[in-house]
């Protein structure tokens, strides 16, 4: 089985988050680390080159395949910030017809910038999805 590459790096968030060129995009980032460590409890950590985490758990599948990975986080990738928070919990739906313009992918929530959401739904959004992993994936 292939080896995971997503995984906690010892790089700093700072050196990484630096290195973002769109000044609004990095105020962003440092707004979403806020809220994440409040939602989590936790401090930020570099998953692999471009993800900033908060937090882990464990999953196994029933195909016998597991791993580790933040419990919620984020990307600023080129044209939006790709937010790691979508886990199919109780409500999800409905907090996303009140977020504001956005776009969904299976496990994935992108925006442009901040300035398009209604950040009280999205930190119920990222606070419901941690909780609903911890259910489902309990250490």
């Amino acid at each position: 089985m292939a080896e995971t590459k997503t995984k906690p790096t010892d790089i700093p968030f700072e050196s990484f988050l630096a290195g973002v060129p769109d000044e609004k995009a990095r105020a962003d980032c440092y707004s979403l680390i806020n809220m994440m460590e409040k939602v989590t409890g936790e401090k930020p950590v570099m998953w692999g080159p471009s993800i900033v985490g908060f937090g882990k758990y464990r999953y196994h599948y029933g195909s016998g395949h597991t791993g580790e990975i933040c419990l919620t986080g984020f990307s600023p990738r080129k044209g939006n910030l790709s937010l790691y928070c979508l886990s199919g919990c109780p409500g999800q739906n409905d907090m996303l017809k009140q977020l504001g313009k956005h776009k969904a992918g299976k496990c994935c929530l992108y925006i442009k910038t901040l300035d398009d959401v209604n950040f009280d739904v999205l930190e119920q959004l990222v606070t419901k999805s941690a909780e609903f992993m911890k259910k489902i994936f309990p250490d």
